[in-house]
């Protein structure tokens, strides 16, 4: 058994496409209406469809878990989320970790909680 996917609930589709296009470079891969695979297994669940499927309100930031990704340009990464979507909501700017690693956590537009670091 292997993991093959992992999948976000976002209100927009199309508005969370763009945005992990635009930051990330992920591309389409499958457009099912309401639910879309992402290159490298990202798979965004339009909101209404989730609720429905689990009867239960989605809560956005709930810091149960995080969207991981290394970039070893991470000023540029930090420049082009600034520039690019200055309204995003930050855990914790730019900042370097005692063993050295640097990183930057923030909300999508939808809640989810996304970490970017450079490799280790």
């Amino acid at each position: 058994m292997k993991l093959k996917n992992y999948l976000i609930v976002v209100k927009d589709i199309e508005k969370s496409r763009k945005y992990y296009q635009d930051l990330f470079g992920l591309e389409m891969l499958q457009d099912n209406d309401g639910n879309m695979i992402l290159s490298d297994g990202l798979v965004l669940q339009e909101e209404k469809y989730w609720r429905t499927f689990l009867g239960k309100d989605v809560i956005p930031q709930n810091n149960a878990c995080e969207l991981y990704f290394e970039e070893s340009d991470i000023e540029g990464f930090a420049r082009k989320l600034e520039t690019l979507y200055p309204e995003t909501e930050y855990v914790n700017k730019l900042m370097t970790h005692s063993w050295g690693q640097r990183v930057v956590r923030f909300y999508d537009p939808d809640g989810n909680l996304i970490e970017v670091g450079t490799p280790m």
